[in-house]
């Protein structure tokens, strides 16, 4: 199952390379899918890529080739239907667009994508591990995602070792916001950002653990906290 963005920029990529021969610049595409960031486009192709719709050719430039297309964009003639924004292969939340398909008991399957430290970091985001239902009252609009969480430091957040937290992707936060944060490109923790001037701290919400600093190109935002589950 494609997201709405995953599967409009599939469906343009494809378009791209029928008319033109080539696949779109990362520029045409973050215009066409009117993303702030390059970098939103990076996360979707990994994404495509890892579910086996397009594959990156090595020492080509535009290096991408469409290996296959959702059953969506083939209709009952059995013609490939064209790039169409308002194509989506998903569901409709409260503000927009949500991830998956509803279920049955208004949930939306997400998936868990291994386990987050609230604690001492630990290795980064590894990939899927296996599915969660999470109620589309959670959710709003955007790609989410979902952790395991290991470790007590935002035990006064109301986080628990061994929660899930459901989290939206997004590479921007606002000061305050409990987000999944990637340092150095190696560790990824659940922490609390605050911005101070050039420098950006992740507090814990715990006194046993200290706040760490780190300069604004040390610290990537993958996440911020939308909704939390817990089992009894």
């Amino acid at each position: 199952m494609l997201t709405k963005k995953q599967h409009e920029l599939l469906m343009f990529i494809h378009e791209r390379i029928r008319e033109a021969g080539v696949p779109p610049s990362f520029d045409e595409m973050k215009e066409a899918l009117d993303l702030k960031s390059k970098s939103g486009i990076h996360r979707l192709i990994t994404a495509l890529e890892e579910r086996g719709f397009i594959r990156r050719l090595a020492h080509k430039a535009r290096a991408l080739e469409v290996i296959r297309l959702p059953d969506s964009a083939v209709p009952t003639n059995g013609r490939r239907t064209g790039f169409s924004p308002s194509v989506i292969e998903g569901s409709r939340g409260k503000d927009g667009d949500t991830d998956g398909a509803v279920l049955p008991n208004n949930s939306i399957e997400l998936p868990v994508l291994g386990r987050i430290a609230a604690g001492t970091p630990i290795e980064a985001i590894q990939h899927k591990s296996h599915a969660i239902d999470v109620p589309i009252t959670m959710l709003t609009s955007g790609e989410h995602y979902a952790l395991e969480v290991q470790g007590d430091s935002m035990i006064e957040a109301g986080i628990l070792d061994g929660d899930t937290v459901v989290l939206k992707r997004c590479d921007t936060a606002s000061n305050g916001d409990v987000v999944v944060a990637l340092v150095d490109d190696e560790e990824a923790t659940l922490k609390r950002l605050r911005k101070k001037g050039n420098s950006i701290a992740l507090e814990a919400a715990n006194p046993a653990y200290e706040t760490r600093i780190f300069g604004p190109d040390q610290v990537q935002v993958q996440g911020r906290l939308v909704g939390l589950i817990r089992k009894y």
